[in-house]
Order: C-alpha cells, then sequence, then structure tokens
C-alpha cells in the first residue's frame, strides 16, 4: 500500500477552483494519522459562534473501519476505496464549551472576567433556545466541514461530502452521543478519475443588490 503525505501549500484561489466532489479513490493509497490530524487542525481555524467550535470529527481510518461504514452509506463503492473517511459531527452542547474557549484568555490578561461572564450569560440564554441548538450545531459544523475540504485540496487529497447516509445507524454503529449530530461524512483520498463536471450559477442568478 502506498503512503503518500503532502506539505507543500497552493495558491488559495488555485484550491478553490482545484476542489471538486471526487468519488473513484485509488484503494492502495493510504493517509497517515499525522496528516489527517494536520487537516483537522486547519478544519478547526473556522470561524463560529462565540468561538465554541460547535464540531466533533470521527476518522473512519483503516479497511475494517471503513467497511462498517459502507452498509449505513448505503453500499457506496468511494466509502471503501478512499484513504479515510471523516465524519463530522454538531455538537448541541457547545455551550459546555464557554469555560474551555474563555478561561484561558482571562488567565492570560485579555479578557476581563467580567466580559466573560456576561459572554457566558449571553450564550447560556441563546441555549434555551432548542432551534437555535439544533441550527448552531448545523451552521457552524459545516464552516468546519468546508474548511478541512480546502484543507486537504490545499495538501493534494482529493475530498467528496456525503449526505446520504442513516445518521441512526452510524450513531449506534460507532457510539455517538446524544451530544453531537451527525451532518455529513467526508471521503479523502486520491482519486484515479477526474470528478463530474458541474455548471455553476452565474452571480446574477444568485445575487440581489440592495443599495438603499
Amino acid at each position: 500500500m502506498i503512503s503518500t503525505a503532502t506539505t507543500s501549500g497552493k495558491d488559495f484561489f488555485a484550491v478553490i477552483n482545484e476542489r471538486k466532489s471526487v468519488r473513484k479513490y485509488d484503494p492502495n493509497v493510504s493517509i497517515s494519522k499525522e496528516e489527517l490530524r494536520d487537516i483537522i487542525e486547519i478544519a478547526g481555524k473556522a470561524p463560529s459562534a462565540w468561538n465554541l467550535q460547535h464540531w466533533h470529527f470521527v476518522v473512519i481510518h483503516g479497511k475494517a473501519a471503513q467497511q462498517r461504514l459502507y452498509p449505513i452509506a448505503y453500499h457506496q463503492q468511494q466509502i471503501l476505496d478512499a484513504s479515510a473517511v471523516i465524519a463530522v459531527l454538531g455538537d448541541l452542547e457547545a455551550n459546555q464549551n464557554t469555560d474551555a474557549v474563555y478561561d484561558p484568555l482571562v488567565q492570560q490578561g485579555q479578557m476581563s472576567k467580567e466580559t466573560k461572564e456576561q459572554i457566558a450569560r449571553q450564550i447560556e440564554m441563546a441555549y434555551t433556545d432548542k432551534q437555535y441548538v439544533r441550527d448552531a450545531a448545523y451552521l457552524n459544523a459545516a464552516l468546519a466541514a468546508m474548511q478541512l475540504m480546502l484543507a486537504a485540496t490545499a495538501k493534494g487529497w482529493a475530498t467528496c461530502s456525503i449526505g446520504g447516509f442513516d445518521v441512526n445507524q452510524f450513531k449506534q454503529a460507532f457510539h455517538i452521543s446524544d451530544r453531537y449530530i451527525p451532518i455529513m461524512l467526508i471521503t479523502i483520498g486520491k482519486s484515479i478519475a477526474p470528478a463530474h463536471r458541474t455548471t455553476r450559477l452565474p452571480v446574477e442568478a444568485i445575487t440581489t443588490w440592495v443599495e438603499q
């Protein structure tokens, strides 16, 4: 099996234009834990509401683990052939991260204790709204997912986001706490066939200008 790691960066706009949804991977290429950690670290720099980082990543890495996922993802071949599959979860209890995020800032003198307590109250108030909690988990985890795919592309890997899988079976098979909601799967590997060609709507079709 070939092990590949890529560390060189690419121009940002090149990365944007190169990222495609690849579904056919070389099953003989492996990816190291270190490479995956690097990609996840970059994904974790995505923005989030109150910087609560409403995401968790489950890395399905290895043929045995990927075989377990295969039927849950409706027998998509890319699950088996990819070098790894990363499940992106949204955190329904990201408010529990408040102290971990803000206490270091207080200790370093970058934020007053009073300001931190004010922010904490705002967060707890927001988290009394169940709809907000769910929306925030989806929205913020999706930001990290997009950043993960761009980071992988920059390091020479192909990816594909997958929404087609049985969420309940996934949670049961991989022992996912009710704190987390599965958002998507992302396959990562080396492409052996071009991605499907896609058409993008023009700016005029997707933009409304408000000038007054």
